[in-house]
């Protein structure tokens, strides 16, 4: 059962975030990172040795639109894209990576899990998606997809995403969420406690939750072996282990500085230079976007 919690704009038009209210979405949490998470509730309790993040509808409904504005601008055209430099398309206003048949690319797949995380809450998935074997992104490349790109197919996927917003940010709140018991599960025993407080402090607040959600969706828990560079991952693990608070400062900027340190040694160590050159840019310029909410951002704020 959904409840509407309030609004962003694709394309200036007005879009329902959709949040979970009732039980019965519990987080399964394994011992790894996972693509297919569960929910019970925005304000979702974990097991012993997990961290919640606890949002208010309208706050997800404001958490929702930044990741939509980092990751597509607004635009709706957006929701169906290929960027440069990528081997895969990317779906949906968290950017989920789809790949194409035969192509096993370094980064966790994540769009598969968005539309099992789809069915498991009784949405109609369209047809062209559920024909496809395998569930693999349908244009092999690139330019395969340039010429497809203005078809009415991907016209109506684009509408699809556009119309399930709601849902898509529940999925981004689900991953970040499981993705805690994962992190904490790997870490040496001394270690845990201090990042347990970590992902705490940050959990606790509009901005930090935000941060949190955020950096899974665009880089990942920093799990899997093959998301490293010369032997040094990206993901949140990461991030957590970088952040060193100087005294009286606020846990929401020391991940800011954390983050930035990690994704600038990511792109030292990357051999495509794309990465120093164009991305790594625009990933400190969406870090700068890790605050808390200002007055009159967002609902039940």
């Amino acid at each position: 059962m959904l409840a509407e919690s309030g609004w962003f704009r694709i394309s200036g038009k007005p879009v329902a975030i959709a949040v979970m209210l009732l039980s019965g979405w519990l987080a399964a949490c394994d011992s790894g990172p996972s693509d297919d998470p569960q929910v019970s509730s925005v304000s979702a309790a974990a097991n012993a040795q997990d961290v919640s993040l606890v949002l208010e509808p309208g706050q997800l409904d404001w958490v929702g639109g930044k990741i939509f504005q980092n990751e597509c601008a607004g635009q709706h055209r957006c929701l169906v894209h290929w960027n440069q430099g990528e081997a895969f398309p990317s779906l949906g206003i968290g950017h989920f990576i789809w790949y194409p048949a035969g192509v096993e690319g370094p980064f966790v797949e994540s769009f598969p899990g968005l539309i099992r995380f789809m069915q498991a809450r009784g949405v109609v998935i369209p047809d062209s998606l559920l024909q496809l074997d395998p569930f693999a992104a349908p244009w092999p490349d690139k330019a395969a997809f340039q010429k497809a790109e203005d078809s009415p197919q991907v016209d109506a996927l684009r509408d699809f995403l556009a119309r399930t917003a709601g849902i898509q940010a529940a999925y981004i709140f689900a991953r970040a969420q499981g993705s805690f018991a994962s992190i904490l599960a790997v870490v040496a025993e001394n270690d845990r406690s201090l990042l347990r407080s970590r992902l705490q402090a940050l959990s606790e607040t509009p901005g930090g939750a935000y941060a949190l959600m955020d950096y899974v969706n665009f880089k990942g828990e920093g799990l899997v072996e093959s998301e490293r560079y010369q032997g040094q991952g990206w993901g949140l693990l990461q991030v957590l282990e970088e952040m060193d608070a100087r005294q009286g400062q606020a846990p929401l900027a020391a991940f800011r500085e954390a983050a930035a340190k990690v994704l600038t040694r990511r792109a030292a160590n990357a051999e495509n230079p794309i990465e120093r050159q164009r991305w790594l840019p625009g990933w400190l310029k969406r870090l700068e976007t890790y605050r808390e909410p200002e007055p009159g951002e967002g609902a039940a704020l």
